[in-house]
């Protein structure tokens, strides 16, 4: 059935502080079994992974509400809406991240690259869908320089804007608005978040762990990340899911960073027993209310509910997704450089949520991929037997193919036949290659020789073993491009 915005529930009467009556105080009798009492609340907070993700990058907040929504600050981003989407099956919240710059320190603000002053738009905005089941949160980033149409102040006819600009036009309700006509879901809750909880909840949750397979640096955010894995605490990791300047992808690939740091979130808050400790998650709970927006029926009790029938979330639980699109550089008059949807691929996109379908095929469970830099296919791969051992160089040749790897099918002998160890040799400019590769043939040595050209070759030694299975980082699936949560957190 489809998910509805439910009133607030009820003032609650008080319990009853005496102690019950004995029989003898009833008038006599045989005694009456116990009455079974509902846990207070705090017991329910206790046992319960209360965890509802709240997420959004360059303002991302990770909000782990209990009862005290009369902390968050209250919109009506629904007011006078008509005509609006059929109500589908499971949850869809409007999440979307704004500036908030001013409301940091001028300390941070300069340590962090934050000059200048805060825009009235959103910085970022997603459409989080929870399934009906609650096993289920299927993340659709909308990207914010999306050309769209909304109505002129007087109400005849349209102008042309980015999307990010609907909220300066017309604050929360225009949003909604604005991303229901584009999208034809309809939006049960808005939720928004501003740089300010984003770096609280981070810092309260003691960092979050962030894996890159390159370098990550960004003259206009301050980032500067070697390849490796590292703990992003609150300043840091907004640098992380703010860079833009970092590959040529801009805002395209500041949204997979964003939705890789989001997984991330989700896997620290619930692998860590943060969400268990009382004072723990007292802290992230305070450190997000404090700059928290949500409509009015986003209450105590939806959020419980929620946050009971997902205590089991983990990343796996996640997809993440961009909306597909079919122009860069769209030039619109007055407006500037637009994104335009691929309104086919999109349309697509939006049915399945609207029918609470998943947006990736599950696959079953299987040994974890390493995750390298360049994906198998796109290596060609000539082997060689190393060894006296009749057949090896065939059963290397079929192990990386059967990996993905491009390989010639065509093995041969190498001119030394007593090879110890498995050597990758490479040209140094398909080094990025070279590495991926090595890292399916663990305890291989790496070789580079000038103009051996796109081809790599593996000799076979007798320390081989199997090809461990590696996959690109980020690899998506689907006519969608998705990713679930596990692929894009750390190992």
């Amino acid at each position: 059935m489809p998910t509805q915005p439910r009133s607030a529930a009820p003032a609650r009467p008080q319990r009853r502080t005496q102690p019950p009556r004995t029989p003898q105080q009833r008038g006599g009798g045989a005694p009456r079994p116990p009455v079974r009492r509902k846990k207070p609340r705090w017991a329910m907070r206790a046992v319960t992974t209360l965890s509802v993700v709240v997420l959004a990058s360059a303002g991302i907040g990770h909000a782990v509400v209990t009862s005290l929504d009369a902390d968050i600050a209250r919109v009506d981003p629904f007011k006078d809406m008509k005509n609006r989407p059929r109500a589908g099956n499971g949850m869809n919240v409007l999440l979307v991240g704004t500036d908030g710059r001013d409301r940091i320190s001028a300390q941070e603000r300069h340590r962090y690259h934050l000059g200048g002053a805060p825009c009235h738009c959103t910085d970022t905005m997603m459409i989080v869908h929870i399934s009906e089941d609650r096993e289920r949160a299927s993340v659709v980033s909308l990207p914010r320089d999306s050309y769209t149409q909304v109505p002129n102040a007087g109400g005849k006819g349209t102008h042309p804007i980015k999307l990010n600009a609907a909220y300066a036009e017309g604050g929360p309700n225009l949003t909604v608005r604005t991303v229901e006509n584009m999208t034809h879901v309809k939006i049960d809750h808005y939720l928004e978040v501003d740089f300010t909880s984003f770096m609280r909840t981070v810092d309260v949750l003691g960092g979050v762990k962030i894996c890159t397979t390159g370098p990550l640096k960004d003259t206009y955010t301050g980032l500067d990340l070697p390849a490796g894995t590292h703990t992003l605490m609150g300043g840091q990791a907004l640098q992380y899911v703010r860079a833009r300047h970092v590959d040529g992808a801009s805002d395209l690939g500041r949204m997979k960073r964003q939705q890789r740091f989001l997984a991330a979130l989700v896997e620290r808050a619930t692998s860590s027993g943060i969400l268990l400790n009382p004072m723990k998650f007292r802290d992230v709970t305070r450190a997000v209310l404090g700059s928290v927006r949500a409509d009015k029926g986003f209450g105590t009790d939806e959020l419980l509910d929620l946050g009971r029938a997902m205590r089991d979330f983990s990343p796996s639980s996640s997809e993440f997704t961009t909306v597909p699109i079919g122009q860069m550089g769209y030039a619109v008059k007055g407006v500037g450089s637009t994104l335009k949807w691929d309104t086919a691929k999109a349309d697509a996109l939006f049915a399945d949520l609207r029918d609470d379908k998943p947006l990736t095929v599950r696959r079953a469970a299987g040994p974890k991929a390493v995750r390298v830099e360049v994906a198998p296919g796109q290596i060609r791969v000539q082997v060689e037997n190393g060894t006296a051992t009749e057949g090896l160089g065939r059963r290397v040749d079929a192990a990386l193919a059967g990996a993905g790897f491009s390989t010639t099918h065509v093995p041969a002998n190498a001119a030394d036949r007593k090879v110890a160890r498995t050597v990758v040799v490479y040209d140094p400019r398909w080094d990025r290659s070279a590495r991926s590769l090595a890292a399916a043939l663990p305890g291989s040595e790496l070789r580079a020789v000038k103009g051996q050209g796109p081809t790599l070759k593996v000799i076979a030694g007798a320390d081989f073993k199997g090809v461990q299975k590696v996959r690109a980082q980020d690899a998506t699936q689907g006519r969608f491009e998705t990713v679930t949560g596990d692929q894009v957190v750390c190992s």
